[in-house]
Formats: structure tokens, sequence, C-alpha cells
């Protein structure tokens, strides 16, 4: 009886739900790329507001996701690597948790120690601008809050960004 459990949730996740996980291979609409993000206002799960017409003159980072997707939780370490890499050095990163409870995300995110800012997009407003389908979906801002790229292509987007910084006293970063 289990193996035939087994075999039907396997094909249900294949046939019946493929839009409910991240195809890891997935990238930004190309058409998004190199256009103005579109401004948002969402909640904290301190009860601050997070605008991101107000990041102007940071890059951004947004990281799409829900508390149930494996596929999320397999990107914490790398997200972690990243803010470790980048946050002091500016880059402001926020988790939009699509569809959700604070109650559910404050959970998530404290078990998991997210050391960035996790805002609630509790309607699905912001991800539905975004043209989200699945998640995690990343989506980098730069400077001037254009949209750079996403998915896999970050990484070296942020190398790049970065190795041109200057520190305050104007010496290589």
């Amino acid at each position: 009886m289990a193996g035939l459990a087994v075999v039907i949730t396997a094909v249900w996740i294949t046939v019946a739900a493929p839009g409910w996980f991240v195809d890891r291979s997935a990238t930004a609409p190309k058409e998004v790329w190199n256009s103005q993000a579109p401004d948002f206002v969402l909640k904290d799960l301190e009860g601050g507001q997070f605008r991101l017409s107000d990041q102007r003159g940071k890059p951004v980072l947004l990281i799409f996701g829900t508390t149930w997707c494996p596929a999320c939780r397999e990107e914490i370490p790398r997200l972690k690597d990243i803010y470790a890499r980048y946050a002091e050095r500016g880059l402001v990163m926020v988790n939009i948790n699509v569809r959700e409870s604070q109650d559910k995300v404050t959970r998530y995110a404290g078990k998991n120690a997210l050391p960035y800012r996790s805002l609630l997009d509790e309607k699905g407003t912001v991800s539905e601008k975004y043209g989200i389908l699945g998640v995690p979906a990343l989506i980098l801002l730069d400077e001037a809050g254009m949209i750079v790229g996403g998915q896999r292509f970050i990484d070296p987007l942020l190398a790049k960004m970065f190795k041109e910084k200057k520190s305050a006293n104007n010496l290589p970063i």
C-alpha cells in the first residue's frame, strides 16, 4: 500500500502540479531585464514598512519564496553566503513571502535564522506585479532600481557590481 501511495504522489507531482515546484534552470523573463522594477510597499515581520523606492542608490536582491517550498529551503545556505559577502558592502536583501501568514513566516525565518529582512506579500500582489510563476525566484536590481538579472545569473552580476565599488576612503573593497 505504501508503494502505491508513493507512485500516486509521484504521478501527481509530475502531472498535476508542475507549477507548484520551481524549474531550477529557470531565468527571469528576458523582456523585463533592463527595465525599471515596479515599486511596492510591504510589511515586514516587525510591523515596519519596506518601500522599494526608498532603496534607490543601493543594489537590491528580491527573493520570492514560501515556507512550504523545498527548493526555497535548499537556497538558504547560498542566500546566507550572498548576504555575508555583500550586505556590509551595500546590498539590500529581502525575502518576500508569497501568500502566507505572518505567524508561519515568523516561525520559518526564526527556524532558518534568516539574516535578511522578511516581507509579507499576503495577497500575492507584488509577486503578480513581477510575474512570479514559481519559487524560489530571485530578481537583482541595480542602484538605479533597474532589473538586471535573476535566478542563477545573480552571482556573476553581484561580483561585477561589487568589484567596482570603492570604500569611503576611496580604496577598492
